[in-house]
């Protein structure tokens, strides 16, 4: 429930639509009330063919009349001997008495008052247009409720909205910061789908809460205030059957709550397996695993389905509940008030109810005023479920923001020269699980400009060795030193600005071919672009090969492009970043022969004055490097030239006649 007070908060801050929402939800239920009072005079005025002139004289004669037998009637009790017994139930009954005369005469004073009111308007002097005012009055009041209604609904809505793009906004950029391990092994469909199914839900809780959850209670007051105008004794003595109704609810409430949660779980998987058969579809049709995917889904959107109908049980539930607690209410109030008109009595079971005897009117106006509470309970057991889904949804979003990334910028951040003078691995051990270790006492100094190879079998720590460079990842022992500076107290912004990076799976966004390489630099001018282009030697294909040339939308994932354009376009982007580090990570492995030539081009010039790592298994490329690293099972077992590898290291020769001879 905290993380759920927590968006509230967010939503508070909205001080004034806050405010025009109570004030709407005040108006509605003021209307709401005002417009059932018209039960009264329907069933005491025109049903007995009266104006409101003739229903205001009869109650001034009747509680004056009233009030004169009881004046006599107390005189003679008081006359009465009083001894013994019956002296203490004659005092009983002159108590009695005094209290109705009281009643009597506050009523003859309240219609006397109102008197002059009522004959002022000349046109209640007729029944018929007693009628038409009254008619009148609910049709004007109903509209101008509904104007109000419609303003609350669209400022609820509107609070809505801005709640959940500020905590989109929030959620978004605690994402961005989290560390590359948030995103591995499908999590990024458990963050899409809290991104999108659990803020939709806790924008219907907040939209229900703000919503019915004030507006409906408002209309309720309204009843339950000229309830206890007629007589509040009464109005308590129906509701005896609430408390253990509402007792239920809350224990309803926990268990709907318990569902949304396991439900979102649910959903989170379903996205999971969806986002795994659309990126790999390829894959599913070239080796007919269509069934097998539809078999994984199957399981998937049947547990959801189970899930799905469990809450709707729980939500079913709820309508019974409410609609059992008005009825009771309403069956209470009908035995007990039948009872005080039919036999003009003001106490039931020796409890006093009321201080005169109910006149038909007033009870079906207490009615009245019952039902109306009922519509409003039976509006209010929808969001009993809306915001027990808020509240899960709620706390599966705040445990992702409260999540920190395990890599933070020191609280003093050191200053980097320019240009450093050496990156070292300083007995770097890393491991994502501690059953699982990468790295094992890694140790290498990189001079500044210089091109370095990294090569070894697959899964030998390549990757996640150059991943340290940019502080993807920080060593678990260790530390990698720029310029002598451990690259825990510097920045990662800072960082990162002077690094490159060319991986073997280029991502480019659904984006213009200009934004695509300008995305890293968003000051670079467009002839800067062209400029990169060119040295990336992808201006030619962009001018002459895409239809709108570097205005060419790219599509998702550059889609439309082939992998050489896309790594071509890559290391043009790269380039226009100018860094100090250039990272390439296979980035010639999946393109063409043309594409590698002309990427190897583009790397000769571009690698000059400047550091360079290349994770690489082409011959080609090797001739770019200063220096060759062996890696082997997280460690480094050679360090030489392409020539002296050749001859000292087994490993390397063996990579070599695997990987390089074949592609040479």
């Amino acid at each position: 429930m905290n993380n759920f007070v927590r968006a509230l908060k967010l939503a508070l801050r909205y001080r004034g639509t806050i405010a025009a929402i109570f004030f709407s939800s005040l108006m509605v239920g003021a209307l709401w009330g005002a417009n059932i009072t018209a039960v009264y005079p329907f069933v005491q005025v025109v049903f007995r063919g009266q104006s409101m002139h003739d229903w205001v004289d009869q109650q001034i004669a009747t509680a004056r009349d009233t009030g004169q037998q009881l004046e006599r009637s107390l005189a003679q009790l008081a006359d009465q001997p009083q001894d013994g017994d019956q002296a203490e139930t004659v005092q009983r009954e002159i108590r009695s008495k005094q209290a109705r005369l009281q009643a009597e005469q506050a009523a003859l004073e309240r219609y006397q008052a109102l008197a002059p009111w009522i004959k002022g308007c000349g046109f209640l002097g007729d029944p018929f247009q007693t009628l038409i005012a009254i008619v009148g009055f609910m049709v004007i009041g109903t509209a101008v409720k509904d104007i109000f209604l419609v303003i609350n609904m669209v400022v609820v809505e509107r609070l809505v909205q801005l709640t959940t793009f500020d905590l989109r906004k929030q959620f978004f950029r605690q994402s961005l910061q989290l560390d590359l391990a948030a995103f591995g092994q499908g999590r990024d469909s458990e963050l899409l789908s809290r991104f999108t199914n659990d803020m939709s839900t806790l924008g219907t809780s907040l939209n229900h809460l703000f919503g019915r959850a004030l507006r409906e209670p408002l209309k309720m007051t309204a009843c339950l205030v000229i309830a206890c105008t007629i007589s509040w004794q009464l109005l308590l003595f129906s509701l005896l059957i609430a408390p253990p109704a509402l007792l239920l609810m809350r224990k309803l409430a926990s268990s709907i709550k318990r569902a949304n949660r396991r439900a979102m779980e649910e959903i989170a998987q379903l996205y999971s397996t969806l986002s795994e058969s659309f990126r790999g579809i390829q894959t599913v049709k070239a080796f007919t695993m269509e069934p097998y995917e539809r078999n994984r889904f199957h399981q998937s959107a049947k547990q959801l389905f189970r899930k799905s109908m469990r809450i709707a049980f729980y939500n079913s539930l709820t309508k019974p509940l409410t609609e059992v607690l008005g009825i009771g209410v309403i069956s209470c109030a009908l035995v007990a008030g039948a009872y005080l008109v039919l036999e003009q009595e003001t106490h039931l079971l020796g409890i006093k109810m009321c201080d005169r005897p109910m006149e038909i009117g007033r009870l079906l106006l207490f009615y009245g005023m019952l039902v109306g509470v009922t519509d409003p309970i039976r509006k209010m057991s929808d969001v009993l479920g809306a915001v027990q889904g808020g509240v899960a949804a709620a706390d599966r979003i705040f445990t992702l923001m409260d999540r920190e990334s395990e890599i933070q910028d020191p609280v003093r951040a050191a200053a980097l020269p320019r240009p450093h003078q050496r990156i070292v691995f300083d007995h770097v051990d890393f491991h994502y699980t501690p059953e699982m270790p990468v790295l094992h006492d890694v140790q290498l100094e990189i001079k500044y400009g210089e091109t370095i190879a990294l090569v070894g079998p697959n899964g030998c720590g390549k990757s996640t060795l150059v991943n340290l460079i940019p502080r993807f990842f920080d060593p678990r022992s260790g530390s990698v030193r720029l310029s002598d500076i451990d690259l825990r107290n510097v920045r990662r912004r800072d960082l990162r600005q002077r690094i490159g990076i060319v991986s073997q799976q280029t991502h480019l966004f659904d984006e213009t071919v200009m934004n695509n390489i300008r995305y890293g630099s968003p000051q670079a001018t467009d002839d800067e672009v062209v400029a990169a282009a060119c040295q990336a030697h992808a201006d030619r294909f962009i001018r002459e090969k895409l239809s709108d040339g570097y205005e060419t939308m790219v599509g998702t994932g550059g889609g439309r492009l082939s992998g050489g354009q896309r790594q071509r376009i890559a290391l043009a982007r790269a380039i226009l970043r100018d860094p100090e580090i250039l990272i390439l990570d296979e980035a010639t492995s999946q393109v063409d022969i043309e594409s590698e030539q002309l990427i190897h081009q583009a790397l000769e010039a571009f690698v000059q004055n400047r550091t360079a790592i290349m994770i690489t298994h082409r011959l080609s490329t090797l001739s770019l490097a200063d220096r060759v690293v062996v890696m082997e099972a997280g460690r480094i077992v050679d360090i030489g030239k392409h020539s002296e590898l050749l001859q000292r290291c087994e490993l390397y020769g063996r990579l070599h006649d695997i990987h390089f001879q074949r592609t040479g």
